[in-house]
């Protein structure tokens, strides 16, 4: 995730939204910027792993929910860039909805869980002998999203779970998403206006 600040002759100022993304931002000679409160940001730039109707998004499969969406918070404006694969008919079609849960009993937060989102496995680091930490130190428990479940209902049900720090589901954030084509072509999606 990119967030840009301003755009200048001397380079851009960026906000980044994990250790990952600072690194490579440092490597490529921008300026990294911590989110203190006393600006506000121009443009928020990523992908998704999933672009729904009404640009609803899944995000999270890289593992930065949490930040992504304070960084999407506090700017301006929202762009979402992805691979035209990344668009379904419904969110949860082809991507387990991430959640971000505290470690501390994590599996009786799994168990509440159970009442949205029946089946929810605990992401494992690359290797799979570890659970996957976030920046923030927290577990991620990926789940299918229930078919005709409702995506605004389902986010709301989610916060009321003590343990969920955050979700993966992007609802009313986004509005732009450019989506490329195997052929090089770009299909444009607007969100409706609000």
């Amino acid at each position: 995730m990119w967030a840009t600040i301003a755009h200048l002759s001397a380079g851009t100022r960026a906000v980044v939204a994990s250790e990952r993304t600072r690194e490579i931002a440092l490597s490529a000679g921008i300026e990294v910027l911590e989110l203190d409160g006393t600006f506000e940001l121009e443009l928020a730039l990523d992908g998704a792993d999933e672009v729904g109707p009404g640009l609803g998004l899944i995000k999270g499969g890289g593992g930065a929910l949490l930040r992504e969406k304070i960084v999407i918070a506090a700017a301006r404006r929202f762009v979402v860039v992805a691979e035209s694969s990344k668009k379904v008919d419904r969110l949860g079609e082809g991507f387990r909805l991430p959640v971000e849960v505290v470690r501390f009993a994590w599996q009786d937060t799994r168990r509440r869980l159970t009442d949205v989102l029946p089946d929810a496995d605990l992401r494992l680091s690359p290797g799979g002998s570890e659970p996957y930490l976030t920046d923030e130190g927290h577990y991620i428990l990926d789940a299918p999203i229930v078919k005709g479940s409702d995506p605004l209902t389902l986010a709301a049900a989610l916060k009321t779970i003590p343990g969920v720090v955050e979700h993966g589901l992007f609802l009313n954030m986004a509005s732009l998403a450019l989506l490329g084509n195997e052929d090089g072509t770009m299909e444009r999606l607007e969100a409706a206006q609000r």
